[in-house]
């Protein structure tokens, strides 16, 4: 039986964060679903580096959702990602995000969560989940983590346990690499 990756975004999501790990879940045979607060066309947007103190983000390409978060049921699947952009500091105030993401912690399945993505683990009620683990994500999001009671690393790809960590979309190769290899060991 394939396996099931869940890819739970929205609008402004970094492209390259979730099409990157779309088309490998895709190349790996497995099928892949993206939730989005409501099912429709996603906007996405390419974040940047050109020299400003930040980030610079420009309209990215359109991409559909399969299904809204209301109607996922985590249990189908094996693996998630949680890609950054903006996305993440909105569909964190989902009323279903919570559960969502929590199934995966409380599953011990593999959770990849790049960028931004930390934004949205801030949801998740039970911190033990993340106490005395590393994680990375864009250096901006430093205390995000350590919110969760976790310790920041500044490698750009972090595997802890069941959590795969990326800094932001250059470290897509690896970060991918590191995801799969947890969701095929299972």
């Amino acid at each position: 039986m394939s396996k099931k990756i869940l890819i739970l975004t929205g609008d402004a999501a970094e492209s390259l964060e979730v099409y990157y790990p779309y088309f490998r879940i895709l190349e790996e045979g497995y099928e892949a679903v993206i939730a989005a607060p409501s099912v429709k066309t996603l906007r996405t947007v390419v974040h940047d580096f050109e020299g400003w103190d930040t980030y610079t983000e420009k309209p990215g390409y359109q991409l559909s959702s399969h299904i809204a978060f209301s109607e996922v049921d985590p249990a189908e699947y094996d693996g998630l990602i949680l890609p950054g952009g903006r996305a993440p500091e909105y569909i964190r105030l989902d009323d279903n995000v919570p559960r969502i993401v929590s199934h995966f912690f409380e599953a011990n399945k593999p959770v990849g969560a790049i960028c931004h993505a930390a934004l949205i683990l801030n949801v998740v009620g039970d911190r033990s989940y993340f106490e005395g683990r590393s994680m990375t994500a864009y250096s901006a999001c430093k205390p995000d983590v350590e919110a969760l009671g976790a310790t920041y690393a500044k490698e750009t790809l972090c595997v802890d346990g069941n959590i795969v960590s990326g800094h932001a979309w250059p470290d897509l190769p690896g970060f991918m690499r590191e995801f799969l290899k947890q969701v095929n060991s299972r």
